[in-house]
């Protein structure tokens, strides 16, 4: 089904009333809907926007292990169970027994191929092409030098590392091993980053020369990710502006395709600590808090009455088990504790100002107050501009004053997850690393901009970008 694109003469499209659309049928010049072959023709783009010539049929499937299989590990390895003849998962190492079993058996994984530590792993004479890593942060960069140094290509889930160091590290030993290592910067494969990519190399809107984006991460998103989760303490795992907003350091830097040169980054944590927490709360939001029915981040109401992002609980597939089940994990788990007791050191807000080579700027914010989350964007040109939110953006001509808009209803990811995967496939089978966008000697530079402004943002210092 092709993208359908809305054109409306001098004019933002807004909601539309019974009346307002009665008034529009005698005035269907003013609306037009355009599939995007014929928009891309009108903008001079390719009218397909995945088209890659390098992209070639595979003499057999790329045989890969998966190392972590959490939900953005099976993301990514779900690509084989859609396209088996590309993509063949042969192993999996992942320490919790559950996951470990209903991935082997999803997979097809021989038992002799399950491992519940990821060295087990290299100790094994090479059994495969590749390896998918999707482990928490921390362990990304000791499975991946292991598995470059055993000949094994990788595709790699952000963020590459949490120092500069091992990111550089990585990088080196991948071109000295001569391996290919794919980073997971899945936006750069969405429509809506593809289109203003295109749009923006077209010269549309002219020469770009600012840009400003957005990250919203949603009120409870942030609680479960970086107050109660995984992702809480910048020291036990990476600062969240590497850990959440590299994707987007990574896009800014991809649309206006010149390197950054400095940066310059304030925020901090507002609400989520000790001095915050509301007189009457406990411990545990089960420990009979006081005021657990009207706060906003009530785990109770979350987890188990909304049963909202239960699969970090591995619940049981029986739906009447699953009430018990998390009750037992609120009372032992960080996914019950208060929000305002626990352990994490994560930004709740944050804003980044970013000179690029030619005078080209950027800004950028993270906020985590919000009760929607996406991607929102604004490019400024010399001849026109861009406005988009990852479902649609308007296109305006400064000399004409016509907005062109296009939507298209995705997920937050932009629909880029198994896009990446497919390149990725491609550039391992074919050994060929230009198939690959996202190839870690590009992805590396975001890490470089994030390290250097959580540096800025901790020093209050303007920090100087060096690749």
């Amino acid at each position: 089904m092709p993208f359908k694109y809305l054109f409306s003469k001098g004019k933002q499209l807004q909601s539309l009333t019974d009346a307002t659309i009665q008034s529009l049928t005698n005035v269907t010049e003013s609306i037009i809907t355009y599939t995007w072959k014929e928009i891309a023709s009108l903008f001079g783009l390719q009218d397909d926007i995945y088209k890659n010539p390098l992209h070639k049929p595979l003499k057999k499937p790329v045989k890969a292990i998966l190392i972590g299989a959490g939900n953005r590990g099976n993301t990514y390895a779900d690509y084989a169970l859609l396209h088996p003849d590309e993509l063949n998962i042969v192993g999996v190492a992942d320490g919790n027994a559950i996951r470990n079993g209903r991935f082997a058996r999803k997979h097809s994984v021989d038992a002799v191929n399950r491992f519940y530590a990821w060295e087990q792993v290299f100790e094994r004479e090479k059994f495969a092409d590749a390896v998918i890593i999707a482990t928490p942060d921390n362990i990304h960069a000791a499975p991946c030098l292991r598995a470059l140094e055993k000949g094994y290509d990788v595709l790699l889930e952000k963020p590459i590392a949490p120092t500069e160091e091992e990111c550089r590290l990585i990088l080196n030993t991948a071109k000295a091993k001569g391996r290919i290592v794919g980073v997971c910067h899945v936006l750069r494969y969405s429509p809506y980053f593809r289109q203003l990519k295109h749009i923006i190399e077209s010269k549309t809107i002219g020469d770009v020369v600012s840009i400003q984006h957005l990250e919203p991460i949603e009120a409870i998103h942030m609680a479960h990710s970086y107050v109660r989760g995984n992702w809480r303490n910048s020291k036990e795992t990476s600062p969240i502006v590497l850990a959440k907003s590299c994707h987007d350091t990574d896009i800014i830097r991809w649309l206006i395709n010149e390197p950054a040169e400095y940066i310059q980054c304030f925020g901090g944590l507002n609400l989520f600590k000790i001095e915050n927490a509301p007189e009457g709360s406990t411990e545990r939001c089960i420990d009979g808090c006081a005021v657990e029915s009207t706060c906003p981040f009530s785990a109770l109401q979350i987890y188990y009455r909304d049963r909202k992002r239960g699969y970090v609980f591995d619940l049981p597939k029986d739906s009447r088990k699953a009430g018990k089940v998390i009750l037992k994990k609120l009372a032992t788990t960080n996914y019950g504790r208060c929000v305002y007791r626990m352990d994490n050191d994560q930004p709740d807000h944050l804003t980044i100002n970013m000179q690029f080579k030619n005078n080209i700027t950027a800004a950028f914010s993270m906020e985590a107050f919000t009760s929607y989350e996406g991607r929102f964007t604004r490019v400024m040109g010399t001849r026109g501009d861009i406005v988009g939110d990852m479902e649609s953006y308007t296109i305006t001509d400064f000399k004409t004053g016509k907005e062109t808009s296009w939507s298209l209803k995705t997920d937050y990811h932009g629909g880029g997850d198994h896009r990446l995967v497919k390149d990725w496939v491609q550039a391992v089978g074919h050994r060929d690393a230009a198939i690959l966008s996202s190839l870690i000697d590009v992805s590396v530079e975001s890490h470089l901009m994030a390290f250097a402004a959580e540096r800025s943002r901790l020093s209050r210092t303007i920090e100087k970008i060096i690749v």
